[in-house]
């Protein structure tokens, strides 16, 4: 049987490292989950732009140039390759001189790009984000967004990535989802859901459709409720504005808590604090807000 201090150290060892771990765990996969990005935009499309800007310098500029001797050291390079002495024949061989003087100075510029592909290597981001710029704008346009619109039909009907499609477009829509994009939250609320007694955090995206507010004879409202841990899921109720509490928390703190699974709860809405009430408008709404402080002890 283990003593008394033995079960002390390994209980303290136990609790000393997953408190490290709870405190180192957040930096470290933030920062695995960045290099993994950068790794991944590098890979799939810095590279290949990279790529086309070196081939573009080959076709439409005379340099690097190679002189006839380095030419012909060249293609003793190409008869010990396999691959590109297949496409030396494809392209004519020996009947095709200007091909292996292109390969030539394709060698020499790789050469020369890889010295310096710390800062070169960079193009290729530097176009990718022009680009998504470009094509941003445009797509902003009002061509742009019949465009969008009907290539999205397109997809929509196209058997498997129609049914992959708008999974993706919303996840991304919640994501980086701009101004424009119809995920959009105003407020947090708290409504009764998935029944009377169990109240949920959900988020207001709008006013209810038309038909459901005629026959129900009252203001209701659109509530977003997220699910957790994938806050990007979750479910669309219609509920009366009268049964909603309008929480004053901001949309990342009521995020937070529902990814955490309401352990991450926001400052000011600590249970156990002193809190000050306020008026604030919310959307129009004027609504109690609160601020948290220390608690003061009972008068005596």
């Amino acid at each position: 049987m283990p003593s008394q201090s033995q079960r002390k150290k390994r209980s303290n060892f136990r609790r000393f490292f997953f408190r490290g771990l709870a405190i180192l765990l957040p930096s470290i996969l933030t920062i695995w989950i960045l290099m993994a990005a950068y790794g991944f935009v590098q890979q799939k499309i810095a590279q290949p732009i990279n790529t086309g800007v070196r081939e573009s310098i080959l076709w439409v500029s005379p340099w690097p140039t190679v002189l006839a001797e380095r030419v012909e050291d060249h293609k003793k390079v190409i008869r010990a390759d396999n691959q590109r002495l297949a496409a030396w024949e494809a392209a004519g061989g020996e009947s095709n001189p200007l091909w292996a003087k292109r390969d030539a100075r394709r060698a020499v510029l790789e050469q020369w790009w890889n010295k310096n592909s710390v800062l070169l290597d960079l193009i290729g981001l530097m176009i990718a984000v022009v680009a998504i710029y470009i094509v941003g704008a445009f797509l902003g346009s009002l061509i742009g967004r019949k465009l969008v619109s009907r290539g999205e039909g397109v997809l929509k009907k196209v058997p498997l990535i129609g049914q992959v499609y708008p999974s993706v477009k919303q996840v991304t829509d919640f994501l980086v989802g701009s101004d424009d994009k119809p995920i959009r939250f105003s407020r947090v609320v708290a409504v009764e859901y998935p029944r009377k007694g169990l109240w949920s955090i959900g988020l207001v995206t709008g006013d209810t459709m038309r038909t459901i507010a005629e026959n129900t004879g009252g203001d209701c409202i659109t509530v977003f409720v997220p699910s957790s841990p994938t806050p990007f899921t979750g479910y669309v109720v219609t509920v009366p504005r009268s049964d909603t509490i309008v929480l004053p928390v901001t949309i990342e703190e009521a995020l937070r808590f529902t990814v955490s699974g309401g352990v991450i709860v926001p400052a000011t809405q600590q249970v156990g604090r002193k809190v000050a009430v306020d008026e604030v408008a919310v959307d129009g709404i004027a609504d109690k807000a609160v601020t948290s402080g220390p608690d003061e002890p009972p008068a005596s």
